[in-house]
Parts: C-alpha cells; structure tokens; sequence
C-alpha cells in the first residue's frame, strides 16, 4: 500500500516505523513547510493526517480532489464536520477520523458507556481526568470529549461537560493536566460519599495510537463514506 503522511512529527514518524515493518511503502512525507498537491497524492492509495486544526481541512478537501482516501487523526475541525459529511457522500469519497485510534482507549469508551448504564439512578457523581504532555495545545484532548460524549449518551442525570472551572451540577468536568512526557492518561471516577468506582486508560507510547490508525487505512482503502473507530471494530 501507498501511503501519504500528511504531519510528519512524532506521530507521523510512528506510523512511518510501523508501515514500513509491514511492508507498505511511504511515497509522501508532508512537513509543517511543505506545500500539498494534489498530483502528488494522486500517486498514493491512501493518506493518513496528523497536522492541525487550522491545515487539517484543507487537506481533507485537497484528498477529496485527488479521489484519495483519508485517515484523520487531527481534532479540533468538527465545526466543520457536517460539511465535509456532505463532501464525503456528494462526491463518494473516504473518511475515516477518530480522535483515537487506539484499540484500548477504544474498548475504554465502550466500557465507559456500559458504565454509566450501570451507574445511573445511583447517586454518583462523575469526572473525568485527562494527562498529556506539555506539548499538546487543546485541553481537555479530543479523547477526553469523546468520552464525555459517550457518558452523557448513558448518563441522564448529566446534560453536559465542561471543564472542572466552569463545570455545574449538570455537567461532567474535565480535568485537564499537561506534564512532561506523558502520551496520555484518561480516567473516569463515580464518585459517592460511600465509595468511587473508576476506570483508567494509561498509554505508555505512542505505538497504540501510530497503529490503529495504519489499521484504519488498511482497512478504509476500498470503502465509501464516513467512518470510525466504532466501524472498524464492529462495536
């Protein structure tokens, strides 16, 4: 398989290692000063992207025109996301994005959700704890909202998240910790005057990540439309 990185940082550099061990070649290596063409991705079968919030859109339309199929690992851009939806069925193109393409934060969700159901009517109260390292600009982490997401669609008794500052009764807060070399933690506590239940998910590197998405482009390369994680795994 042909791959184009688009973000060629620690991540991208990951999934390169990675690629390259199962014998699929990397024919496009885009920098922060690189210019993207879509001649160039054109001779590729599949793009996967890792960059910004401000660049992630555009590289999403330019694999449009190319007729390329795109793994996006960047958040930040879901404004925009029913927008690029109807891009991706007007024109029969492939996404694929996920704000984490691990296949253990991936079960975590999952098991957060059947969580809640549980919990719920209980009287707890609940949070979540998100560390990353001091170079990750976003907080809380675009995990750290997906969780959130899946509680609250199990969790009546919350409307909302915000993080722990802003946070009401009705939200769930989010603690956000940035620290030296920590590739992320995530941590959902229910809390009572009794007793806490938690569930955590601690990555020790970034191969978890790196290769759940080269899993999402081996797997999204003959496929249309808009998918995820939730595909992928057959949840």
């Amino acid at each position: 398989m042909k791959i184009a990185l688009i973000g060629y940082g620690k991540m991208g550099k990951e999934i390169e290692q990675i690629a390259l061990d199962k014998g699929h070649d990397i024919v496009l290596r885009i920098t922060s000063k690189d210019k993207l063409a879509v001649e160039d991705l054109k001779k590729c079968d599949v793009a996967i992207e890792f960059t910004r919030p401000e660049t992630v859109i555009e590289n999403i339309n330019l694999c449009f025109e190319a007729n390329l199929p795109i793994v996006v690992g960047t958040t930040g851009w879901y404004h925009a996301f029913n927008d690029i939806k109807h891009q991706v069925e007007a024109k029969k193109q492939s996404l694929f994005y996920a704000t984490n393409f691990s296949v253990g934060v991936n079960l975590f969700f999952k098991l957060n959700e059947q969580m809640a159901q549980l919990m719920q009517g209980h009287g707890y109260e609940l949070n979540i704890e998100e560390i990353h390292h001091t170079q990750k600009l976003d907080a809380p982490s675009g995990t750290a909202i997906t969780t959130a997401e899946r509680l609250l669609a199990n969790y009546p008794d919350k409307k909302g998240w915000k993080l722990a500052d802003e946070a009401t009764a009705t939200d769930i807060a989010i603690t956000a910790v940035r620290t030296p070399n920590v590739p992320g933690t995530h941590k959902v506590t229910f809390n009572s005057d009794i007793d806490s239940i938690s569930l955590e998910h601690i990555a020790h590197n970034r191969k978890g990540f790196a290769g759940g998405a080269l899993l999402a482009a081996e797997w999204l390369v003959d496929k249309k439309g808009v998918f995820t994680m939730q595909d992928l795994l057959n949840f």
